[in-house]
């Protein structure tokens, strides 16, 4: 019998051109997604997400969260969340209750159970 762990290390030896990230992937991670101020209204009025991300090669950071949740969540008026690969001026992003801005921003590497809050400081009149 051979396991999946002996069978990425065959190929490895009997197929060079395997990359040695095929057998290393990052684990999956379970977030806990927050929208507020306004911005619940652009996910169908769902104020809080429990989500597990898949695994991949690399570890998930804020960057790589914020094309998943417009993909995956995102429901109307895209503009009025992200612009470029960042969040909108106007949108609060705390990750497990401090500023992002202390934690790397869009670099920071999600860890399982983070809760990651995003509030909208923009409020029409």
């Amino acid at each position: 019998m051979v396991t999946a762990h002996g069978l990425n290390t065959y190929f490895r030896f009997t197929h060079p051109s395997l990359p040695a990230c095929a057998e290393k992937m990052a684990a999956p991670v379970a977030v806990h997604l927050e929208f507020g101020g306004g911005a619940e209204l652009l996910f169908d009025g769902v104020k809080e997400h429990h989500v597990t991300l898949p695994s991949q090669p690399e570890p998930w950071d804020i960057k790589q969260l914020l094309v998943w949740i417009q993909r995956n969540l995102l429901k109307e008026r895209p503009e009025l969340f992200v612009q470029g690969d960042s969040v909108r001026p106007g949108i609060l992003v705390l990750i497990n209750d401090a500023d992002w801005e202390l934690k790397g921003e869009l670099d920071y590497q999600l860890q399982d159970q983070d809760n990651i809050v995003f509030i909208s400081t923009l409020h029409g009149g």
